[in-house]
């Protein structure tokens, strides 16, 4: 019991959907069996940050993940913001920059200590997980490989003070060398076998995520689109609970 609560403390559980009703339809079914989850741009749109404080008025953490990406002041201001609402983890894009992640960093702690709570999560989006190396070359113009780029984004979001990064499970053992096993590693693309890939190109099951060093999982169709989210989701939790990272 004690693992599988362990385990379920790992995993986050992605919210996208356009209707709020549909999202917190999905909470209450799963209940005791998730404690986070992520709400992103879709849902964010559709129900504004309301919906973070009914996620929260269930005992749930959230994950914002609104990726943001502007200049330093701005960055700043939304992470202020984003803190006083009272979530768990929210991110930026590690494209926006050294200031920029440290002006992230800076107002969430002042907005933390100012309402004497703890200080979110701030991690840094490096590679999205829809992307591979020929697009980074091809399109972005960017001569690297998509593991190279992301442990240099991962270096530098720890030097500009982050608490770790977003990174497809492919990165984690590189990401981990370089930056230290203290270094936040939040993972999407995370498919159980049993799930279709739909359109992650890069992706590993929970066991392989959990088992090469992940802090966090994210999982979003496999149990979200399931004619059975407790069960789909009590089959993941079993799954890694014997797992040590």
């Amino acid at each position: 019991m004690k693992n599988e609560m362990e385990a379920s403390e790992k995993i986050i559980i992605a919210l996208d959907f356009p209707e709020e009703e549909r999202a917190l339809n999905l909470v209450d079914i799963l209940g005791s069996f998730c404690r986070i989850y992520k709400v992103g741009s879709e849902l964010f749109a559709s129900a504004g940050s309301k919906i973070i404080e009914k996620l929260r008025s269930r005992g749930k953490d959230v994950f914002l993940d609104l990726k943001f990406h502007d200049i330093p002041n701005t960055v700043g201001r939304v992470s202020r913001l984003s803190t006083q609402l009272g979530v768990r983890i929210f991110n930026v894009h590690a494209f926006g920059g050294s200031q920029m992640m440290k002006a992230a960093k800076e107002e969430s702690l002042k907005a933390a200590e100012m309402a004497g709570q703890d200080s979110p999560l701030v991690l840094a989006v490096t590679i999205l997980t829809s992307l591979t190396s020929d697009v980074l070359v091809d399109e972005l113009k960017i001569l690297s490989t998509v593991e190279n780029q992301t442990i240099h984004f991962a270096r530098l979001a720890q030097d500009s003070g982050l608490d770790g990064v977003v990174c497809s499970p492919f990165e984690i053992e590189g990401v981990r060398e370089a930056c230290g096993e203290k270094f936040v590693v939040l993972t999407p693309g995370i498919r159980p076998k049993w799930a279709a890939a739909n359109d992650q190109k890069r992706f590993k099951t929970p066991v392989e995520a959990v088992k090469e060093g992940a802090d966090f999982i994210v999982v979003g169709r496999p149990v979200t689109q399931s004619e059975n989210p407790r069960e789909s989701m009590d089959k993941i939790i079993r799954e890694i609970s014997g797992v040590k990272s």
